[in-house]
């Protein structure tokens, strides 16, 4: 089977690191240098780092962060926040991004989607989709930091965002971030059902057998925040990575959606 790939997921806001609890309840964990230089010892796979206040705002990526942490980091980085144009891309690449990823724009016309796949490759543009679990069941496609549903249901919106030529689809959840204790599964398996392209999933890991269950519900790579950055019930910071001989034995024996 492939490579299962475990990516660990940094918030930008407001000058720092933090890490969001049900998109709630931010705190501050450092310096997003100082935490690239650590995943580089760590031998991350690769890694988001996602500006969660850009959209908010109306605002441009913030190309001066993005070219400072792609100056420092070894593996590929996705990057997200505030990107709604072909030109944003465009100089994101230049700086060194891998993939960048597209959230709230996608909500609307997609012809600049189709226009920078073509320009760049499906593989390098990712859709992100903020989803929550309504108290009666059902889950539906957030916009406003999880605020607000969106106008469009959740699998429409897949649909017609793989249809523009998205390559990769990264879920996060509303209700399950920062809880650590674990991912929504039934999500994940309705979700191998109607993504067609690689999802991640993001939003409740706390230990690996959290990763193993995303992976063995249908997911094709698991991310994380808090995991990754606490320590322990107080949530001490501690920016660490699991050994890869651990996140081997975490993934033996199950096999991707692709080549089952």
């Amino acid at each position: 089977m492939l490579k299962t790939r475990v990516i660990p997921v940094l918030l930008y806001a407001d000058g720092g690191l933090v890490k969001t609890r049900k998109f709630r309840d931010e705190k501050y964990v450092g310096d997003p240098i100082n935490a690239i230089r650590i995943f580089n010892e760590k031998g991350v796979d690769e890694l988001v780092l996602l500006d969660i206040t850009a959209s908010a705002a109306d605002a441009e990526p913030n190309f001066a962060l993005v070219e400072q942490c792609a100056g420092e980091c070894f593996m590929p980085l996705a990057y997200g926040g505030g990107v709604s144009q072909v030109a944003h891309m465009e100089r994101l690449f230049f700086l060194g991004v891998e993939k960048v990823i597209v959230n709230t724009a996608a909500y609307g016309d997609l012809g600049w989607i189709r226009e920078a796949v073509q320009q760049f490759g499906s593989q390098s543009v990712v859709l992100s989709v903020d989803v929550k679990r309504g108290m009666l069941g059902g889950y539906s496609a957030m916009l406003g930091r999880g605020t607000r549903k969106a106008k469009i249901p959740l699998l429409d919106h897949l649909q017609v965002c793989q249809h523009a030529g998205f390559g990769e689809v990264f879920v996060n959840c509303v209700h399950t971030d920062g809880t650590q204790q674990g991912y929504d599964d039934h999500l994940i398996s309705a979700l191998a059902h109607q993504v067609k392209v690689p999802f991640i999933i993001c939003g409740g890991a706390g230990e690996l057998a959290h990763l193993r269950a995303a992976v063995a519900a249908g997911a094709d790579a698991v991310a994380a925040g808090s995991f990754f950055v606490f320590h322990g019930k107080h949530r001490a910071v501690l920016i660490t990575y699991p050994d890869q001989a651990d996140l081997d034995g975490a993934f033996s024996g199950i096999k991707d959606r692709y080549r089952a």
